[in-house]
């Protein structure tokens, strides 16, 4: 006679670990509200103008909430400005992944960094972290998956369109945030437009790469260049 088959036991709503699992979710859905209410406040008043009570309205939230989950305002605005400039750098790759050439990559990137406010509201976090060495983690975490993100892109884009790069990814990858971040700053300073800004970045990163037709064309003249001399020569 076969012997049934007995049906994995389901875990009732009142098992611990379906109620561990199920608190997870839910304080990781309103962390991530209070982040999604805050980051647009804080953007257009600042530190100082955004209040705790101000961010928990928009996110229909208690107070309680924000100083559960991140402790201080700081700490809320400095994880608001990191997640922004990842969300930023996601951005900036996927408008590039339609280059056909170098110029055209490094385009796309420097037209979506300088169309945003993203770098700006970092930098902002960056000189708060310099006097709340408590969260300097969380930024230098966020600078170094920039960095590796960023250079992980850049490779991929030269693998697969067989551009010869002037630098070793990583260094490009570093270099262009780099400047992107003096660049910015500075043009915020000085009231300049995000096509003025997109300019200057241009001007300054230069070229990054050559591309196979370019490189082909470098060789003809090369080549053309050494027979010249040989019949010269004799």
């Amino acid at each position: 006679m076969a012997k049934k088959s007995v049906p994995e036991p389901i875990e009732a709503a009142g098992d611990p670990k379906h109620a561990v699992r199920a608190t997870r979710s839910a304080g990781r859905k309103m962390r991530s509200l209070l982040l999604d209410a805050a980051s647009p406040l804080f953007r257009e008043r600042g530190l100082s103008g955004a209040s705790i009570t101000d961010i928990a309205e928009a996110a229909n939230a208690f107070p309680s909430q924000i100083t559960y989950y991140f402790r201080t305002k700081e700490a809320l605005f400095v994880e608001c400005a990191c997640r922004d400039l990842l969300y930023l750098a996601r951005a900036t790759e996927q408008a590039a992944q339609k280059a056909r050439t170098p110029a055209e990559y490094t385009y796309a990137l420097a037209e979506t960094v300088t169309a945003s406010d993203s770098i700006a509201f970092f930098a902002e976090a960056l000189t708060l972290t310099r006097r709340r060495q408590d969260l300097a983690p969380l930024v230098e975490r966020t600078i170094e998956r920039l960095h590796s993100e960023g250079t992980r892109a850049y490779a991929g884009q030269v693998a697969r369109h067989g551009w010869r790069s002037l630098r070793a990814p990583d260094e490009s990858s570093r270099r262009f945030w780099a400047v992107a971040i003096g660049v910015i700053l500075e043009g915020y300073a000085m009231g300049r437009s995000p096509d003025a800004l997109c300019a200057e970045m241009l001007r300054v990163l230069g070229e990054q790469a050559k591309s196979t037709n370019d490189t082909a064309r470098l060789r003809l003249v090369d080549e053309r260049g050494a027979f010249g001399n040989s019949n010269e020569e004799g």
